[in-house]
């Protein structure tokens, strides 16, 4: 009989103990890891290139960025015309020439220049026959005086002879003064007064330093003032033309500075300021034109190039901010990864804020100075997230 009860007691132990280990085994798997801690090692680090940074405080501005291309500025833009009719005989520049000012553009059979040069001629010899005329008058009136003293001829006849030669004194003034006028239009045609006659070949300058833009003369063609024969620009300050929708035109404001990069100069940006805002929309676009006015020494900005254009707004504040490729969304939540050594990292949930030129701010959630993952964040959100899938398998 005791040997039965002993039986019975050590069976019951054992049932018990078999019982128990499904429940522990349930216990222990009932107690999830440390999720929010992820382990790499450190040549895997190397292999997805990991970076670690400290968190900074930096200044963010928010940018208004539109794209736009470079057009020259109205008022720098002159039309070359020939100041005479006549025929061009040679074109000396083409479109995209650069010009000095002064440079001759095209040579011109000047027709009015040929007439003047003409009429200085006759002009010339006009005046030579006045002046001689006026020696002759000069020595007249000397000796109609004499003989008025000794009463040989009467006074009224002496002082018709000097009205005469008072009359040719004005008449060569008169000469002078209507050819010193024509020695100006031919200097004005680039001419000098003492060419001869038959040159009548003038030059079309270039009225400043500039790049030709248009050039629809061609030789032969007879032209008149109102022909346009080049334009010419001066692009040593260009405008950047740009489209800004309707919902922007409120974060820009004249006079501001913004700032224009071209693909040419990759990593440059040329400093610009906002001279026009259009009032009128394109009804289809819903865009209005903006123009920003930028130096452009030594030419680099090309007409018609195209541009990219960023116009600080009212936005800009000190904050801490990080690349936001380093922040991960988790669950539904923002997290960003921070180093606990040197193979373990805390994915920590962080509140964000402004995202301005692939930075974040961080509101909450991280302190200056903490060591954050900055590249290869997405390498270990997937580890984390391979690890949750394998428990829950």
């Amino acid at each position: 009989m005791r040997k039965a009860s002993v039986l019975l007691l050590c069976g019951w132990i054992l049932i018990s103990c078999r019982g128990s280990r499904p429940e522990a085994k349930e216990e222990r798997k009932a107690q999830p890891p440390d999720s929010t801690v992820v382990e790499m090692g450190l040549e895997a680090q190397k292999h997805v290139g990991l970076k670690v940074a400290p968190a900074a405080v930096a200044r963010l501005t928010e940018y208004l960025h539109v794209t736009g291309t470079v057009q020259p500025i109205d008022s720098r833009i002159s039309q070359v015309r020939s100041l005479a009719r006549g025929r061009l005989l040679e074109v000396l520049a083409k479109v995209g020439d650069r010009v000095r000012d002064g440079q001759p553009l095209a040579r011109l059979d000047n027709m009015e220049a040929g007439e003047l040069l003409a009429q200085l001629e006759t002009a010339r010899a006009e005046l030579q026959k006045l002046r001689v005329q006026h020696t002759t008058s000069v020595r007249q009136v000397e000796r109609n005086r004499r003989l008025v003293e000794i009463g040989a001829v009467p006074r009224k006849d002496a002082e018709l002879i000097e009205a005469e030669q008072q009359g040719l004194v004005a008449a060569i003034r008169g000469q002078e003064s209507v050819m010193a006028g024509m020695a100006a239009r031919l200097q004005r045609f680039g001419l000098s007064q003492n060419a001869p006659p038959q040159a009548s070949a003038t030059t079309v300058p270039s009225p400043f330093a500039g790049v030709v833009i248009k050039a629809p003369a061609a030789p032969g063609q007879v032209v008149d003032s109102a022909a346009e024969l080049f334009s010419v620009a001066d692009i040593s300050q260009v405008w950047v033309q740009a489209e800004v929708y309707e919902k922007d035109l409120g974060r820009i404001h004249l006079g501001q500075m913004a700032f224009v990069s071209v693909d040419t100069y990759a990593g440059e940006r040329f400093p610009a300021k906002v001279t026009y805002i259009s009032d009128i929309l394109d009804p289809q676009t819903r865009t209005a034109k903006v123009r920003c006015e930028a130096s452009n020494q030594g030419f680099r900005l090309k007409l018609d190039m195209f541009a990219a254009v960023d116009v600080p707004t009212t936005f800009s504040r000190r904050a801490i901010a990080v690349p936001t490729g380093a922040i991960q969304q988790m669950e539904g939540r923002s997290v960003i990864f921070v180093r606990r050594s040197e193979e373990k990292f805390e994915a920590r949930p962080v509140k964000v804020g402004k995202v301005v030129d692939g930075q974040t701010e961080l509101v909450a959630g991280l302190r200056e100075g903490e060591p954050i993952v900055v590249q290869g964040a997405f390498h270990l959100k997937s580890i984390v997230l391979s690890g949750k899938l394998g428990e829950e398998e």
